[in-house]
């Protein structure tokens, strides 16, 4: 491979710009281990040495370009040339609100690229909400029940809040798989179910004031499983209790909320909280604070 010196055109000091992050956001692995990625942002872009804050290179609105790790750093592609940026540490965040690009898919909030022993990772990191919002499209289809969407976003923000960190050791929280969560990105948004994300914000299941990792699955073929019958760790809130979606196959572990069973029971009148407490026994609803997760 060819990787020519980066020059550094125009170094900008931008501390504040890089350190300013959202209030409460989670790191999501969008790749691991790869040999090389496309990235591109909406709008002008900014690729910045995470390490030093200063700008590297200003990248041109809707234009996709390829890095790969180079030994120890990351090499950005420019027309046929590979350049080394200098750094295994990048941020490629983009500006006036834009979205950036990677997987062939759109994502909000900015990604953070690392070297990590000769291959690269990508982090999307994004505030909470914007993370939902990914989630509940990817995980529910949009033309089911409004409040089953509902219900979907208040277990979703549940689960990732009270797994932040299990993925630590890769460099970020959770997958952007069903492994965690299926999330689609900004690419996988839809007007109604952000409505429910945003009818929602905030709020999470609590048990013992504290929030439960609040476990689904797509169906449990008309009964859910307690967790101990599965994962032989008995949690109180995950008992075994009928899914209302014994037309449907099972599909998943079977504990906690039954998607297809959410849908149903949304279909015939019950509300997102309605549905919630039935599938997650004893469990409270709070709204987070932010300020805990600065």
């Amino acid at each position: 491979m060819r990787i020519r010196k980066f020059l550094i055109l125009g170094i900008v000091l931008l501390v504040q710009f890089v350190c300013t992050l959202p209030c409460f956001a989670i790191k999501i692995g969008l790749l691991t281990g790869v040999g090389r990625t496309s990235i591109g942002t909406s709008t002008q872009g900014q690729i910045i040495n995470a390490r030093t804050n200063k700008l590297l290179y200003t990248m041109n609105a809707m234009k996709a370009y390829e890095l790969k790790p180079y030994k120890r750093t990351i090499a950005i592609k420019i027309s046929n040339d590979y350049f080394d940026l200098g750094t295994d540490y990048v941020i490629i965040r983009p500006s006036f609100g834009g979205f950036i690009s990677a997987k062939m898919k759109w994502y909000r909030g900015f990604l953070i690229v690392y070297n990590r022993g000769g291959t690269l990772t990508v982090i999307n990191n994004v505030e909470i909400e914007d993370y939902i919002k990914g989630v509940v499209p990817s995980e529910m289809p949009s033309k089911w029940a409004h409040e089953a969407h509902k219900a979907q976003a208040i277990a979703a923000r549940s689960y990732a809040l009270s797994n932040l960190g299990k993925r630590a050791n890769s460099g970020y929280d959770l997958k952007d798989t069903p492994e965690d969560q299926a999330y689609g990105g900004a690419s996988a948004e839809v007007a109604g179910t952000n409505k429910a994300v945003e009818e929602t914000n905030g709020i999470v299941l609590i048990y013992d004031l504290k929030i439960i990792p609040a476990y689904y699955s797509a169906s449990a073929g008309g009964q859910t499983s307690s967790s101990g019958d599965v994962w032989m760790r008995n949690l109180p809130y995950l008992k075994s209790v009928p899914s209302f979606d014994d037309n449907v196959k099972k599909n998943g572990h079977g504990v906690g909320m039954s998607q297809h069973g959410a849908n149903n029971l949304a279909k015939n009148g019950y509300n997102a909280y309605q549905i919630l407490k039935y599938f997650y026994k004893g469990t409270q609803f709070a709204r987070i604070n932010p300020d805990y997760y600065k």
